[in-house]
């Protein structure tokens, strides 16, 4: 039986080549996966490794600069004590913090959270061993700085020129000192890194005389832990001293978790592709075996049995199946190359090593390739397993009846009726566990559908016959008649496409339904010209708001102050505004009282959380600041929530007095004649060109909430690619075997009139009727998952409704009638081709 497995493999190497391309892409995602996670995980364990390869104790000390009584950070004195213990080599102190670089148009180099500065720290010998200096040396001086070489390159600069640097004060001029390489984490993540001379640093980042690290290299033989035990009683109770080896496993494990999400969300994608997958490998078996019925018959009636019948064809599967796991794993070896070297063109440097290849991905690889196909063949087999011999010959088996799809249209029916009220129950209950309520009911719903196909089909399709018969005559009729002839082989055809395109759909309404809210937000909500922030993320300073308001040609400007007030004794997050010009910049939906009342030092309070609270206007509420200091404050106005400021509103010189160092994460600014370049570029130029500090007008705000949606759509959009294109080949795949099937009617079709150009439109509309089909079935149960999972987050997204993007839903309908007319060009020309008394003739 192995033997004759193998020859029908070899017999069939045509119409089985679709199905190993299918389980091939499927497989090659799967192991390119794994291959590309187990890459960047060895890369990135070597590059931490190394990192804190020289490194036998570290202390961190994290600071609070806004107490006082807090310990500023690790001393100069204890640097020197620690440097001067047995067994220690040398010890290094580090300050750090934001610097950024502009190039030559003055714009920053690098992404602003991934902008760094650091003090050079030198040794007798004059170097720094964390950096290698390929042009120049380290700076040794107030005024000279050095960059690393990504960022001088980008920038055009050289040993000698004057480098703007921006940190979170005033934009100042350095000497560039020298260049150097580094595996610095803020370089390889795309940034920037600057080195000050170490008293600069001080200065900037911290307090003079003091660093937030210590690191501690040991001298030949020297041991960590003991070196530890050392090293703690010299540092503050605060502090946190560790081992090299000790922090570099915990990052090694940080990066494992972090690369383990990216794994899980490639290979859910690789298990819908194989989903995919698996109705055209059943399709492709089922009609081999519907094809090779009087061949299995004369076998059973020489003595095959059932279970040898069964075996057959899973061993063909399995025969199939091999060969295609062995060629998509090479396959996805090279994906992994290709997904590594697209990263670092798009700037995403990835540090370097080699190609991981270990046993997981090609055991992954064999198996999945293997038990799916067979899996997708187990059923083929068992319904040919079945037919008596006696019937197979006769042919009476051939038609399948209407009453034979009974059983499994009951089951469909059940399984969709559960999973809609699964779906329907999930979106009302709303939140977190409503939408794990809608995956489970997605889930049924989406097989319930599957299995009740082949039931849609017949009126589904029978409504648009009409449309064929008309223009396309003859050829549109046989075309609607064949398209529901066998509605299983249709059901299996059109459901490949199906489930891609639900999963297209769903994310499209939910993506449009998003990104509309949020624009709507925008544009009712904002009434400033510009939003000025600090790209490194951090807050601005009070002398920006002082500089922006003296700037010409502005008529009102806000900050969103973010601080923290204790209301009657819960904590509440309190914006400081200007009183008077927040009305300016944000439309604030006033229900009761006066925003004027901010000036008098009372507060505005957003309508949910005065309702939550019971909180009304004249309310006189005790409160404790930041300090700790206490006092009452009244509510002077109830204003609709906004998205752009928190709950509690108060002036913002309130905070002032009450805050240390003020946090402004935004300054909101209008000006007098709108938007304009001309606007623009005063209000940089008042801040003194400061390449760290962004500056948005309303497109960008929009672009700022709306794109990281628009970015994770497209990349959602490309992995499902695999699957649409896996569906596409099931419709070349059917129609290919039809095409076979059928050549005696199309023969005998020819013989009677019907001339190669109408054969052609037959296969032709054929194609595009299943493939609407699938496509209408996807695209509808897609909308309604999207209109589910919109539920669950409505209430916390103002301005919230559904909508249905109308062109994404054309374009997938166009595709659709496209993919059937493409799919068929192969079948097609293959019909016209036949000679027509060669396909009467075939058995």
């Amino acid at each position: 039986m192995f033997r004759t497995a193998l020859r029908n493999v070899l017999a069939h190497k045509a119409r089985l080549l679709m199905t190993v391309l299918a389980v091939m892409l499927g497989v090659a995602f799967v192991s390119g996966t794994l291959v590309f996670t187990d890459t960047l995980s060895n890369a990135f364990r070597n590059q931490s490794a190394k990192s804190y390869d020289k490194v036998a104790v570290a202390v961190t000390l994290v600071t609070n600069p806004d107490d006082p009584k807090s310990v500023p950070g690790l001393s100069q004195q204890a640097l020197r004590k620690i440097g001067q213990l047995d067994g220690v080599e040398k010890a290094t102190g580090r300050v750090s913090g934001f610097a950024g670089v502009p190039d030559k148009d003055g714009k920053l180099i690098g992404a602003g959270w991934s902008n760094k500065g650091t003090n050079f720290s030198p040794g007798n010998d004059g170097k720094d061993p964390a950096y290698d200096f390929a042009k120049g040396s380290g700076p040794v001086r107030a005024d000279q700085i050095a960059l690393d070489q990504e960022t001088a390159d980008k920038g055009g600069y050289t040993t000698g020129d004057t480098v703007r640097v921006a940190t979170n004060g005033p934009v100042k001029e350095y000497t560039l000192s020298g260049v150097f390489t580094t595996e610095d984490g803020a370089v390889n993540a795309g940034g920037s890194l600057v080195l000050f001379d170490t008293p600069v640093a001080q200065k900037l980042y911290l307090k003079a005389g003091y660093f937030q690290e210590i690191s501690v290299a040991a001298a030949k033989g020297a041991d960590a832990d003991k070196l530890l035990g050392q090293v703690k009683p010299l540092v503050p109770e605060e502090a946190d001293a560790r081992t090299g080896q000790e922090l570099a496993d915990e990052q090694a494990q940080m990066i494992e978790e972090g690369l383990g999400t990216l794994k899980q969300v490639l290979l859910g994608f690789a298990g819908i592709a194989l989903f995919v997958g698996v109705f055209l490998i059943s399709n492709t078996f089922t009609m081999l075996v519907a094809q090779r019925t009087k061949e299995l018959a004369l076998m059973r009636a020489v003595g095959a049995s059932r279970r040898q019948i069964t075996r057959s064809v899973l061993a063909e599967a399995g025969v199939v199946g091999l060969v295609a796991s062995a060629v998509g794993f090479g396959l996805g070896v090279a994906l992994a190359v290709a997904l590594r070297s697209g990263m670092s063109a798009f700037g995403m440097k990835i540090p370097g090593g080699p190609l991981v290849l270990t046993a997981t991905p090609v055991i992954a690889a064999l198996t999945v390739g293997v038990l799916i196909t067979m899996f997708a063949a187990w059923l083929p087999g068992r319904r040919a397993a079945k037919i008596p011999p006696v019937a197979a010959m006769s042919s009476v088996h051939a038609v399948a009846t209407t009453k034979s799809l009974v059983l499994r249209n009951s089951i469909g029916g059940v399984l969709t009726a559960l999973g809609a009220a699964a779906i329907v129950m999930g979106a009302g209950a709303g939140g977190e566990s409503g939408r794990m309520t809608i995956g489970a009911g997605a889930f049924l719903t989406l097989v319930g559908v599957i299995v009740l196909i082949p039931l849609l089909s017949r009126p589904v399709i029978a409504l648009v016959r009409p449309l064929l018969t008309g223009p396309f005559g003859v050829a549109g009729k046989l075309a609607g008649q064949n398209a529901v002839r066998n509605p299983r082989r249709t059901g299996a055809t059109a459901s490949a496409l199906a489930i891609g395109l639900t999963l297209v759909t769903g994310l499209s309404v939910l993506g449009a339904t998003v990104g509309t809210a949020l624009d709507r937000t925008t544009t009712d909500q904002i009434r400033a010209d510009y939003m000025v922030t600090m790209a490194s993320g951090e807050g601005l300073d009070k002398t920006a708001l002082t500089a922006l308001e003296k700037a010409p040609g502005v008529s009102a400007v806000s900050p969103q102050q973010a601080g923290y007030l204790e209301l009657k004794g819960d904590f509440a997050s309190a914006s400081g505004v200007t009183p008077g010009a927040i009305e300016k910049v944000i439309n604030l939906d006033v229900r009761s009282g006066s925003l004027a009342s901010l000036a008098e030092g009372k507060i505005a309070v957003a309508d949910k959380t005065a309702e939550k609270k019971g909180w009304k206007v004249g309310d006189s509420l005790p409160v404790k600041f930041s300090d700790d200091k206490t006092g009452k404050l009244t509510v002077g106005a109830i204003v609709k929530d906004s998205e752009f400021v928190s709950p509690v509103l108060i002036d913002a010189k309130i905070l002032d007095a009450h805050d240390v160092r003020p946090y402004i994460p935004q300054i909101f600014v209008k000006m007098e004649s709108g938007e304009s370049a001309a606007n623009e570029k005063a209000l940089i130029t008042s801040l003194g060109d400061n390449p760290a500090i962004t500056f948005l007008d309303k497109k960008d705000i929009k672009d700022t909430f709306g794109g990281a949606i628009n970015m994770m759509l497209n990349i959602m959009y490309g992995l499902l690619a695999m699957a649409l294109l896996i569906a596409v080949l099931g419709v070349v795949n059917t129609l290919a075997m039809s095409v076979f099937e059928r050549q005696q009617e199309i023969g005998m079709l020819r013989a009677i009139g019907l001339d190669r150009r109408r054969v052609k439109r037959m296969v032709r509309l054929e194609a595009v009727v299943i493939s609407l089909f699938g496509a209408v079935v996807g695209i509808g149960l897609g909308a309604f998952l999207g209109w589910a999972i919109g539920q669950t987050f409505k209430n916390s997204l103002p301005g919230y409704a559904l909508v249905l993007p109308w062109d994404t839903i054309g374009i997938c309908l166009l595709l659709a009638g496209l993919v059937g007319v493409l799919a068929a060009m192969w079948p097609a020309r293959s019909a016209a081709k036949l000679n027509m008394l060669s396909a009467i003739k075939t058995e």
